[in-house]
């Protein structure tokens, strides 16, 4: 979160320097030179500002410790705390930005399916987030071909939910993924399945997944959220 966008959520909440300062614990001056860029803002205060000032998840902070992993229960805990109903049981204060959480989903060697599932969620449920990092990274790291594909997937859910400006959107966000599409074979954070499950998916996989070099059989309709 930068100082910029920490001035405007307070500023849209309608809250005077001294009263946001007050409900954060911090003094006018220290707010001050925060929101002028004097100071960098903490994770954690980052977490107390969306939750004073009602921000998205979208606000909180991309580059935050590591970007290497997360343990797998902790996926299923933010993608609950982010509202994903397969896990709302789950559901807490988020920690991750959705751009980051789904960047650290797809650089993941191996992942439980019904978190995997819920990625095409996470891209159609924030078109706001950062796309641009996401991208970014996505590329370093050689995970375009995942990321294009949890898009192309996330446009099918917004053509299912006839959500038309959602729909374009990720379509172009897919646009600028498939310039950089890479020819190798890759798999769906599924990288411990035998050869023989390999040998079967070359051949059954649905077309999306072929497209983007994907050993994976999901599809839309394997997404329990998606209206029918």
């Amino acid at each position: 979160m930068t100082g910029n966008v920490l001035r405007t959520g307070r500023e849209e909440a309608k809250l005077t320097q001294q009263e946001a300062a007050s409900r954060l614990g911090l003094t006018q001056a220290y707010l001050s030179m925060l929101e002028r860029g004097r100071r960098p803002v903490t994770t954690e205060l980052a977490a107390l500002a969306i939750k004073v000032f009602h921000l998205p998840p979208t606000a909180l902070p991309l580059e935050a410790g590591s970007l290497s992993t997360l343990h797998e229960s902790s996926f299923k805990a933010e993608l609950g705390a982010l509202g994903y109903p397969g896990f709302s049981y789950l559901r807490g204060k988020s920690h991750h930005n959705p751009a980051r959480l789904l960047f650290l989903a797809l650089d993941q060697d191996s992942l439980d399916r019904r978190v995997v599932e819920a990625l095409p969620w996470l891209a159609y449920t924030y078109p706001d987030m950062d796309w641009e990092w996401l991208t970014r990274n996505a590329k370093l790291n050689d995970r375009q071909n995942r990321l294009g594909f949890v898009v192309d997937l996330a446009e099918e859910v917004a053509e299912k939910a006839g959500n038309a400006s959602r729909r374009k959107g990720l379509s172009q966000n897919k646009a600028q993924i498939e310039r950089s599409r890479l020819a190798g074979e890759d798999t769906l954070s599924n990288d411990s399945m035998t050869q023989a499950e390999r040998k079967w998916l070359r051949r059954n996989r649905p077309p999306k997944a072929r497209h983007w070099n994907l050993l994976t059989d999901l599809d839309v309709k394997h997404l329990a959220y998606v209206p029918s």
